[in-house]
């Protein structure tokens, strides 16, 4: 019986049909953890490589452990990766030069934050809620949500009088890489 199994073994993996010796977990993978759960999202440096080189770097470093949702617009996108809280800070890596592509922004679209200056993003990220149509084109799609949008749809949402700002905000309570194993 057992020469029967390691023969039936060989002649399925003669026909490529090995399991594969245990897989390595995707490097573009990010892990954003909240207070409700686990948001997953695919990078896309297919897109825009260096946009995603910088969130990487930054997420390795710990940049965004406690990093709060300061601009949150309901139905529009919620928006992270400022230091100080304000929507105006930024890490001290070097801004980032636009890669804007043809992906469309739409719901769990993550995308590139920036001032009217198309390249000046460096630390800071959203997450669409909905279509967001209107920014393609205009800013740069790093990534998407593959799952965990009950969770982004559970972010606490801003003032629409002050344009999405969040009073006591919920924040990234840990972002990893999913080849860091967490």
């Amino acid at each position: 019986m057992i020469r029967w199994l390691a023969a039936l073994a060989l002649s399925v993996a003669a026909l490529g049909f090995a399991a594969p010796a245990s897989a390595a977990p995707d490097q573009n993978t990010v892990y954003l953890d909240t207070k409700d759960g686990r948001i997953t999202i695919q990078l896309r440096p297919d897109l825009a490589p260096k946009h995603v080189q910088q969130l990487k770097t930054l997420t390795k470093r710990g940049f965004y452990n406690g990093v709060v949702f300061h601009r949150v617009i309901d139905g529009f996108m919620a928006q992270t990766g400022d230091p100080t809280g304000t929507g105006m800070g930024k890490s001290d890596l070097p801004n980032i030069p636009a890669e804007f592509s043809k992906a469309p922004f739409k719901r769990g679209t993550v995308g590139m934050a920036r001032s009217q200056d198309p390249n000046s993003a460096n630390s800071q990220f959203f997450i669409c809620f909905g279509d967001a149509s209107f920014l393609n084109n205009q800013y740069t799609v790093v990534g998407e949500v593959t799952s965990g949008m009950d969770v982004v749809d559970k972010i606490k949402k801003g003032s629409s009088a002050q344009n999405g700002t969040v009073q006591n905000p919920d924040k990234i309570v840990r972002m990893s890489l999913a080849q860091d194993g967490q």
